[in-house]
């Protein structure tokens, strides 16, 4: 079967009653809290698991009580729905989509009933509920950070235990192991992959520096101090689409009037501040959330909400939200919209369970992969890089093996690569950019070694945190 398909003309368009460049509210959290995860799912809901609350017999102050609850927020109906309880009450925890679809959720305060041992579990979508998995090599008591590498293992490093340690996560076993010490340490650990596979390793209490992490050589190198390492540490980052890295800065002062930020280039290890950013009298709180949008811009909330455009390097508001917010989660959804939800307003009180949406200039909707019955499910628009042929039961892929496909929605012009699952496993990405039919991508990558064969194996496409629709290819 050689690879003459049409591909569709229209991209969906998803119709949405409100004005762009807005927040607008959405069904509210069953319950109110902050510091809590939002992952975004294979099958596009949003996943809100533990964080702190208030407890009703004790008041705002009691902030440390810990939830183990986690919920579902569903964009079609825009309502949460419970979704069970973790193994464990989780704070400052880590959650983390792997190849296979399933989270894994990492360490974590749990101030309610004494220190956090050791311990990770995941939790599996398709089943609706949450399981132990490996035990880390230390405790993780929160602010650590949780990176998923390109060959699908995942990145844990630092955190409020302030031990200097870092280890890897393997999914194929489920199993931890200890790596190299990370040079500097990051009691709030902030961790950005990077477009060649490296990560960035910033922040920390006190900060005493930036490092990257190879691990192609497992190893930690030195990447300098931020643009004012003496006032003030990384809160957020979000990798840009032109690979540089933008990080917002806590304000130097507790009365400061404005706050700073910083774009840190992999290539020369040099950090430069971008325009101060003017504080609304009383509305920064810290804890922001920075969320690269399909655009290229990136959604900054810390209080108030801005967004920053690479073009001009610099920051300008992007609308009232309907809360100030700090302790939040902010989830690029699958129609190119933000979920913002629950966290602390500004003044302190109690965590709120309101949540909200923010509507970009530009809607961009989720990468999608091709089919060829054409309705993007079942046998794959996938071919055999050398032949031209669909890889399919009949002509089955094998390890090792190029394969080529189209898909949508990858900026143009970005360094960003997407991250390609075949049967739960990451496939190098040998290319990703233009294709010959306009407005479509054309990515290649190999066949992982380690795939489960079979007729219809799934493929699934990544990119910046948005699953796209899986299909299948033949594998032996």
């Amino acid at each position: 079967m050689k690879t003459r398909f049409i591909l569709p003309l229209l991209l969906s368009v998803v119709a949405i009653a409100q004005t762009p460049g807005t927040f607008t509210a959405t069904g509210n959290l069953n319950t109110g809290r902050f510091h809590h995860t939002g992952t975004l799912l294979p099958n596009g809901k949003v996943l809100i698991a533990g964080g702190s609350y208030s407890h009703p017999t004790i008041g705002i102050d009691a902030y440390f009580d810990v939830l183990a609850g986690a919920e579902l927020y569903d964009p079609t109906t825009g309502r949460f729905t419970p979704a069970g309880n973790m193994t464990m009450h989780r704070s400052y925890h880590t959650a983390t989509l792997l190849p296979n679809g399933k989270v894994l959720i990492v360490g974590g305060a749990r101030l309610t009933t004494g220190a956090q041992p050791p311990s990770a579990e995941l939790y599996d979508p398709i089943t609706g509920t949450f399981t132990p998995t490996g035990d880390t090599t230390v405790a993780r008591l929160g602010s650590h950070s949780a990176t998923l590498l390109n060959d699908g293992t995942v990145l844990i490093a630092g955190g409020l235990q302030d031990s200097g340690t870092a280890e890897i996560y393997d999914p194929s076993t489920g199993t931890f192991h200890a790596i190299a010490n990370t040079i500097v340490r990051h009691k709030a650990a902030i961790a950005t992959l990077l477009s060649d596979g490296r990560v960035l390793l910033d922040g920390g209490v006190p900060y005493t520096g930036a490092e990257i992490y190879d691990p192609a050589e497992g190893t930690f190198t030195f990447a300098g101090l931020g643009i004012d390492p003496s006032e003030s540490s990384p809160v957020a980052a979000a990798l840009q689409t032109n690979g540089e890295v933008l990080q917002t800065l806590g304000p130097a002062c507790a009365d400061c009037d404005s706050r700073g930020a910083e774009l840190f280039d992999p290539t020369t290890r040099i950090f430069t501040a971008t325009p101060q950013t003017p504080i609304t009298s009383g509305l920064y709180a810290g804890y922001d959330t920075a969320t690269l949008l399909p655009d290229g811009r990136v959604l900054t909330i810390g209080g108030q909400a801005e967004l920053f455009d690479p073009t001009s390097s610099t920051f300008t508001p992007a609308g009232p939200m309907t809360l100030f917010r700090a302790g939040h989660t902010a989830t690029l959804l699958a129609d190119g919209t933000v979920l913002i939800a629950g966290g602390q307003d500004v003044a302190g009180n109690a965590p709120g369970n309101t949540a909200e949406i923010y509507l970009p200039a530009a809607l961009i909707p989720s990468p999608m992969l091709f089919s060829i019955s054409g309705d993007g499910r079942g046998q794959g628009a996938i071919w055999h890089a050398e032949t031209g042929q669909i890889a399919s039961a009949g002509s089955p892929a094998v390890a090792g093996e190029a394969l080529s496909m189209y898909t949508t929605s990858l900026a143009d012009g970005g360094v960003i690569p997407p991250q390609i699952a075949v049967g739960g496993r990451l496939a190098e990405v040998l290319y990703c950019g233009t294709s010959s039919y306009p407005g479509y991508n054309q990515v290649n990558f190999r066949v992982p070694s380690g795939v489960a064969p079979g007729p219809a194996v799934s493929v699934r496409l990544t990119y910046i945190g948005r699953p796209s629709n899986a299909v299948t290819i033949g594998v032996q």
